[in-house]
């Protein structure tokens, strides 16, 4: 099968979207169907064409942009001549450009499916308010020419105003989770590296106002108090991060007052973030807002014998609901988040699950799978 996927950004980039997306593609192409992926030339050193991973990838030049949004003149041109060159479209939201491409798939009678990460939620500003506007209706109008929405939880479904106006088209697929094969030795050497000694708090995101980082800052002092030499490792980008420059702003002075316990690692490479999860004795997902859907390093963390604190969000909940690895926490809540830290550092075995339990429901090649299922019964 020739399969065109569609999104604003892609690799290099990293969030949980890309890194989704990526894995995807790459199972995909691994099981002999034909990739594109059409995305945005972000980066302006980056190659208009190049083949990733056996995943050929096509990014359209940007002429400007608008918060996190980009304008590419070309991208309409580049989509109509690729659309004609495959047999089915894998679009993923939020993204301005999924109309008009769910419109060629319906012209050319292929299978359209959308896969709704998560909701958008920009900064405030007149700006945002109204790029926020544009993306609603652009992804209003995907979904309903789209033959078929994805979802990672029925949780998220059930809860998200988007997709409750799509009940009828919504397919539930979880989504592709993997972790790096390494040697043994690689794990203590990271913990040399980072000279890691207490106890490890980890979290892995980009420095987001939607991660709610703040909320782990703030849980820090409680903390603290139990375990004087716990320690926060933050891995991801952090410095620079588009549409983020006043939140990092708005934060520095809280690392700067716990720079002792908080060591930002930059973006890990997957065989880095293989090391990184064992190193952790708790991940924490303090997330803010239905801009985050699951989170996948909860599992990412999980397969790595790691148990996760997330927050009580529709659909980031679910990796320590239907695993038991871990705790929920309410939204934006400080002290309950310190005091879960508190109980899984202290009682560590009572969350642990083997390896076989979460491999059994979330793996690359589950999902790939269920996409190719889902694009054959479209094509009926």
């Amino acid at each position: 099968m020739r399969i065109l996927v569609a999104l604003t950004y892609y690799r290099p980039y990293t969030s949980g979207l890309t890194i989704y997306v990526q894995r995807l593609a790459t199972a995909l192409a691994r099981r002999g169907n034909s990739v594109t992926i059409l995305t945005s030339q972000y980066d302006p050193s980056l190659p208009r064409r190049e083949l990733m991973d056996g995943v050929r990838v096509v990014r359209a030049p940007v002429l400007a942009r608008v918060s996190k949004g980009v304008i590419m003149p070309s991208f309409g041109f580049l989509a109509t001549a690729l659309a004609l060159q495959h047999d089915a479209m894998s679009l993923h939201l939020p993204q301005f450009d999924a109309p008009g491409l769910a419109l060629r798939g319906r012209l050319l009678r292929q299978p359209v499916a959308l896969t709704y990460h998560c909701d958008l939620n920009m900064p405030p500003g007149w700006l945002n308010r109204t790029a926020n506007r544009v993306i609603d209706a652009s992804n209003l109008a995907a979904g309903a020419l789209a033959t078929a929405i994805v979802a990672y939880t029925q949780d998220f479904a059930d809860n998200s105003p988007y997709l409750t106006r799509f009940r009828s088209k919504v397919r539930i697929i979880p989504p592709p989770v993997e972790v790096a094969e390494i040697p043994a030795a690689e794990v203590p050497a990271f913990r040399q590296r980072w000279n890691i000694q207490g106890p490890v708090i980890g979290m892995a995101a980009r420095l987001a106002a939607e991660k709610g980082v703040e909320v782990l800052l703030n849980a820090l002092p409680r903390v603290l108090e139990v375990f004087p030499n716990a320690r926060v490792l933050y891995a991801g980008p952090f410095e620079n991060v588009l549409g983020e420059e006043d939140y990092a702003r708005r934060l520095a002075p809280l690392f700067e007052r716990y720079r002792d316990h908080w060591t930002f690692l930059g973006t890990l490479n997957a065989r880095e973030m293989a090391a990184f999860f064992p190193n952790c004795d708790v991940i924490v997902v303090p997330s803010l807002n239905s801009t985050e859907s699951f989170g996948l390093v909860q599992v990412e963390a999980m397969l790595c014998g790691t148990p996760s604190i997330a927050s009580a969000l529709p659909g980031v909940r679910q990796p320590v609901l239907q695993t038991g690895m871990g705790e929920v926490t309410p939204i934006g809540d400080s002290a309950a988040l310190s005091e879960a830290i508190i109980n899984v550092l202290r009682y560590p075995d009572r969350y642990v699950r083997p390896r076989e339990e979460i491999t059994a429901r979330f793996s690359v090649e589950r999902t790939a799978a269920a996409y190719e299922r889902l694009f054959k019964e479209l094509q009926r």
